[in-house]
């Protein structure tokens, strides 16, 4: 059995990270998207990986550089799922059997062993993984699936209501290649009034395969799936995953070259790599992972999960939460943040940030990102003209890659920053920012004579 992934969509919904970026290999905890699920094929006994790559191909292969027997296939344009499927195959005309995973899917090495188990151990021509779908999942977000014991019965797209939604990770026998091949390039399968791309689905061939009386096997996950498909995504996969990694941490990790000074405070489980410095004045209540070179000097304060990637500098009273730092970050000199950076992130001067931070972002002084709106109540985000309220991050700010803030700014709950972007100094941000936009402030000054006249002088 090989394992086809698919890593070719080029992330519309995914703004203001879209532009710059290949969503498969967004960092999650600091390993991309695309290689943690290679690992996790391979650990369920996968050996042989085809990729289908096309928008921003390089980071897929960035990403899953070193491992071994990988073939790359380019999708020159995008045609939808069995499209790409069917371009893989051409590489693989005899191949028997083969796992599909959508390339930008966070889920548990459990249900990924489940799936391949389950399909190696039946008969079926096709089986699918399928999550419950429960709150906060609404099946009208999906392309879902009703479900009869162990067998799928029913797949459309985005219905008004179902009991499963699919993963994004399918396993298949030579005989599901005919339905694959006779998909019609739009899914027929959706409910009355329902407005389907003209893609070719894979969900579609599926239902052929269903209604051809064919087996498809239904397998449930048992922990949690992140489809990351909008910005607010990579807050909840982070989120899930270095929670996920402190459960699996039973005790504290500490390099034979990792430093602790006796001044420091330390409540939870820390795992320190290689050369790690944990100097005076630290207070770390929670968990804590510090990837190989990272410094918390000075007074800085760790509360919750925090996960940095290698050499940042965490220093001089800064405030962190629940967060994941990408390689080379550096948050000083009384700073506060929680959510998710990218790499070479710079968080300086008394900011207050929560949110997602593209890769080299630079935060100006006092920069304040707004979380609680006077109404209390969570940001309408549009995605694509669709109006919705994420249930993770719907206040939170999103910066895309190398843009940059200047003092004083402030961006309202739920703003949205484009890569290549300047904020300047003093701006009120209210609306969401354009790719390649700087934004200045417009002062009309009044200048009046003044002196000591003014006080009776």
């Amino acid at each position: 059995m090989m394992a086809i992934v698919l890593a070719a969509g080029d992330g519309r919904k995914m703004f203001p990270f879209e532009l710059t970026r290949q969503k498969c290999a967004i960092p999650v905890a600091n390993e991309p998207i695309v290689r943690r699920l290679a690992r996790q094929l391979r650990q369920a006994g996968i050996s042989n990986f085809l990729f289908v790559t096309g928008h921003n191909a390089g980071q897929v292969r960035e990403a899953i550089s070193g491992i071994d027997n990988v073939v790359f296939v380019h999708q020159s344009r995008r045609e939808g799922t069995a499209a790409a499927l069917l371009l893989a195959l051409k590489e693989v005309p005899d191949a028997e059997e083969f796992v599909v995973a959508y390339g930008d899917v966070v889920l548990t090495q459990e249900d990924v062993n489940s799936l391949v188990q389950n399909h190696r151990d039946g008969d079926a021509v096709a089986t699918v993984l399928v999550q419950p779908l429960k709150y906060p999942l609404d099946s009208r977000d999906w392309i879902c699936a009703n479900v009869d014991g162990l067998n799928l019965i029913q797949v459309q797209g985005h219905p008004r209501d179902a009991s499963h939604r699919l993963v994004g990770l399918f396993a298949f026998r030579k005989e599901a290649l005919s339905f694959v091949e006779a998909n019609p390039g739009v899914m027929r399968s959706v409910p009355v009034g329902g407005m389907p791309p003209l893609e070719f689905e894979l969900a579609q061939s599926l239902q052929m395969m269903v209604e051809a009386g064919k087996k498809v096997a239904a397998v449930e996950t048992k922990g949690f799936v992140v489809d990351v498909d909008k910005p607010w995504h990579i807050l909840e996969a982070n989120r899930l995953v270095v929670e996920e990694l402190s459960q699996q941490c039973h005790e504290d990790q500490i390099a034979p070259s990792a430093k602790i000074d006796d001044s420091a405070e330390i409540n939870g489980r820390i795992i320190l790599k290689e050369n790690c410095i944990v100097g005076k004045r630290v207070v770390i209540s929670g968990f804590l992972f510090a990837d190989g070179g990272t410094q918390i000097v000075n007074g800085a304060i760790l509360r919750g999960h925090t996960v940095t990637g290698k050499n940042c500098k965490i220093r001089d009273y800064c405030l962190l939460g629940d967060c994941v730092l990408g390689h080379k970050c550096i948050v000083g000199h009384g700073a506060e943040f929680e959510g998710v950076t990218f790499n070479t992130v710079y968080l300086y001067h008394y900011c207050e940030v929560f949110g997602v931070l593209g890769e080299a972002v630079d935060i100006g002084a006092a920069t304040v990102c707004g979380t609680l709106r006077f109404d209390d109540g969570e940001t309408v985000h549009k995605v694509l003209g669709k109006r919705e309220v994420p249930h993770i991050g719907a206040n939170a700010s999103y910066i895309g890659d190398f843009s940059r803030t200047g003092v004083n700014a402030i961006l309202m709950p739920g703003v949205k920053v484009g890569s290549y972007c300047c904020v300047g100094p003093g701006v009120v941000l209210y609306k969401d920012l354009p790719h390649r936009t700087l934004v200045l402030l417009r002062q009309d000054l009044e200048h009046r004579e003044w002196g000591p006249e003014r006080y009776g002088w």
